[in-house]
């Protein structure tokens, strides 16, 4: 079956095989030529009488024609306009959306992407509004989520928030955004070979909910988004329309699913570390779907690693033996900060480091070694052709080309284990005793 975003929403709420009823999340996706003049009309449609705009110094230049849609149509709005530059998604920047918000507003409308999106998000749920966000750069995959990717007391946090009613993307706007946020859609869409092989990995080895359906949905957009993307250098507006389309649907996935799964693994969290760091220490860090791009071939790189494996029982019993916990507590309080008290928080919760458990999880992978590699190669393309698209499109493809060195690579794939609750590649790596030499191949 094709799966496009027309038919994602008319199969909203239906049963699946999986057993799970999935819901869209997103009730309407506009995706064309001068979709913004009819922003409006989804304003009328939502009920609302008075919107609350809200904008950073970059976006509401992009979305100048939204608010000038909103005065032809007679309707009523507030603009909040951030002056901080980079905004950053952290408690002073919801609080900031919070305390100027107007109360005698009805409906929110976010105009922007990641960030702004992230904060409409929350806020919409606060408040109990509805909630559109007209997009200005098609960089990112949370537009139609129910989550906020956020930091929160220093650790990247995805917060349940509110999904948007409605995405507004005029192609317009779009095809004008800088080139290195339409590189940055494409490496957020690449991402997803990583998190559908992880995804697979996990319901073999720890038990975790899968769903074939929601992983051909992703595949499908992945493979659009891929052979359209030599097009975005020309700008081509069916070449973005592809990525912008791919971005919404990787967030119906995900509400599909009812978990991040189906969008992000690992490579994510190469981005997250690095977006941590920026913020306790002041270290570089680029726009979200650039750092996916490079993690993506960190995270094929690892993944042939993995192949050239064959599992050492008591290589890995032995390495789980004299793992100290405490030793790793303090290397994670040197590299993240503030934010690594969570992470470790979050150990005491989930005990991935427990033997025992360990024990269970390396009898089911040496049970399932050969599946295991199976869905590697069938979910996984080669590094060099997922590089040459990258080049082709200009985008960075190695972490050092925005300020990431060897061994800030090296020690976040290490953390990428403990920044969520999820069973990806350097979790496997560790559980076979090979974490340490694995980190080496960056």
């Amino acid at each position: 079956m094709q799966y496009t975003i027309s038919n994602l929403l008319k199969n909203d709420r239906a049963e699946c095989e999986c057993k799970k009823r999935h819901f869209a999340g997103v009730s309407d996706v506009i995706i064309e030529s001068g979709a913004v003049k009819r922003l409006p009309e989804l304003i009328k449609k939502y009920g609302g009488t008075k919107a609350f705009v809200l904008a950073d110094k970059n976006t509401i230049k992009a979305g100048a024609s939204a608010a000038e849609q909103l005065k032809l149509a007679g309707i009523e709005h507030t603009i909040y306009c951030y002056n901080a530059q980079p905004l950053e998604p952290d408690e002073w920047a919801v609080g900031s959306a919070v305390m100027h918000y107007d109360l005698s507003c009805d409906i929110i409308v976010g105009i922007g992407s990641g960030v702004i999106n992230d904060i409409g998000k929350i806020l919409a749920a606060q408040t109990g509004h509805n909630y559109i966000i007209v997009a200005t750069a098609p960089s990112m995959d949370g537009y139609a989520s129910g989550t906020s990717s956020m930091a929160r007391d220093g650790l990247k946090v995805s917060l349940p928030s509110k999904c948007p009613d409605a995405v507004c993307a005029d192609l317009d706007i779009l095809c004008s955004a800088p080139m290195r946020m339409l590189c940055a859609g494409v490496g957020d869409m690449i991402a997803k070979y990583i998190s559908i092989c992880e995804w697979r990995l996990a319901h073999v080895i720890v038990g975790e909910y899968y769903c074939e359906k929601v992983a051909d949905i992703i595949r499908q957009a992945l493979d659009r988004c891929v052979k359209s993307a030599p097009g975005l250098t020309r700008r081509e507006p069916e070449a973005v329309k592809a990525v912008m389309e791919g971005m919404v649907i990787s967030g119906i996935a995900a509400n599909y699913a009812g978990i991040s799964r189906p969008a992000s693994g690992v490579e994510h969290y190469f981005s997250h570390v690095w977006d941590m760091r920026a913020l306790e220490f002041h270290t570089p860090a680029d726009l979200h779907g650039i750092q996916c791009a490079a993690a993506t071939l960190l995270s094929l790189k690892a993944y042939k690693y993995v192949r050239q494996l064959r599992p050492d029982r008591q290589k890995a019993l032995e390495y789980v033996k004299n793992f100290s916990f405490e030793n790793y507590c303090q290397f994670l309080r040197e590299n993240m900060g503030a934010g690594a008290q969570s992470m470790i928080d979050g150990e005491y919760k989930e005990h991935k480091y427990d033997a025992e458990k360990h024990k269970k999880r390396l009898d089911i992978i040496i049970d399932n070694w050969d599946l295991i590699c199976s869905i590697i190669d069938q979910e996984l393309p080669e590094y060099d052709s997922v590089k040459d698209l990258l080049i082709s499109i200009g985008a960075p493809v190695e972490p050092q080309e925005f300020g990431i060195s060897r061994q800030e690579i090296q020690n976040a794939f290490v953390i990428t284990k403990d920044i969520r609750d999820k069973y990806v590649v350097s979790r496997l790596l560790w559980d076979l005793g090979e974490i340490d030499n694995a980190k080496q191949i960056f």
